[in-house]
Formats: structure tokens, C-alpha cells, sequence
């Protein structure tokens, strides 16, 4: 049987931090309780929140996490699409880490929410983890039924 490492690159969002509170965290979480969460750059800016957690229903992964920047109560919003595998969870600070500095997520235009891309286009997607040096969810190994790995990609729509 393989050894799965919930760590191992391309596999999801790191842990950190020794906070723990009450319910069944951080491993396993209800996708609500990290809405709202802010996001925390490499260089200590606060550049949002999290917004949404997007799955790929398919595969039955974490895609996702999309950041909401800037605007005032909601309105004129930037959101930001975020591989899983790019953010650590601080459980201390209670917030996301990304690994990348604030301006390089300014400086993506993001999308506004009456406008969202197609997050199963495996172009769009590949050239996301690619701004975040990341190596696509779907790309990452898992083994089979039958103890051998093979790599798992969004399908086509």
C-alpha cells in the first residue's frame, strides 16, 4: 500500500501553527468555517479574504480558494482564484499564507463576480498554478484501486 503523505507537494493546502480549537480541525474541515479567513502574502500584507472554496466534483479535490480584495461592503470586489496547494492554513493566526508577495496578486486582474472563468478549463488552470509556481491539483499522483499510481486531471465538459 502506498504511503500517503497529506504534505506531499501538489497534494493541498500545508498546515501550520499550533493552534487547535473545539471540532474536528484543522485536518478536516467544513469548507465554511474558512470563509472569511484572510489571506496573508509573503511579505506580511493583508490583500482579502476568503470568499469561496471551489471543489472539483469530479475528482472530489479541493480546486480552489477564491479571494475576495478590495471594495467596500461587498461591492467592487476583486476576486482572485487561488490554488489549494498554494496557500498554508496558519491555525495560530488563525488565517491563510500564500507564498507569494502582495503585489503579484495585485497586479492579477482577477475577475468580478458577474464574471467568473471557466475554472475546468485545464488552459486557464494550468497557466493559474503556473503564476502561483504551483504544479496543477489534477497532475498530482494518487495510487489506484490496484496499489499502482496514476495522475488525476479535471474531464473535459
Amino acid at each position: 500500500m502506498a504511503n500517503l503523505n497529506p504534505q506531499a507537494p501538489g497534494s493541498g493546502a500545508k498546515i501550520t501553527g499550533g493552534g487547535i480549537g473545539e471540532g474536528p480541525g484543522p485536518e478536516v474541515m467544513a469548507a465554511a468555517t474558512l470563509d472569511g479567513n484572510k489571506v496573508i502574502t509573503a511579505d506580511g500584507e493583508h490583500v482579502g479574504k476568503i470568499s469561496d472554496i471551489m471543489l472539483d466534483v469530479r475528482s472530489g479535490r479541493v480546486a480552489y480558494a477564491v479571494l475576495s480584495e478590495g471594495g467596500f461592503l461587498g461591492m467592487g470586489n476583486t476576486l482572485h482564484a487561488i490554488p489549494w496547494n498554494a496557500l498554508t492554513l496558519d491555525t495560530a493566526e488563525k488565517c491563510f499564507r500564500v507564498d507569494i508577495p502582495a503585489q503579484r496578486i495585485k497586479d492579477d486582474p482577477g475577475f468580478d463576480k458577474d464574471h467568473w472563468p471557466s475554472m475546468a478549463d485545464v488552459t486557464w488552470g494550468t497557466q493559474l498554478h503556473e503564476y502561483y509556481n504551483r504544479r496543477p491539483y489534477w497532475m498530482a499522483t494518487e495510487p489506484s484501486e490496484y496499489g499502482s499510481v496514476s495522475p488525476q486531471r479535471p474531464t473535459d465538459i
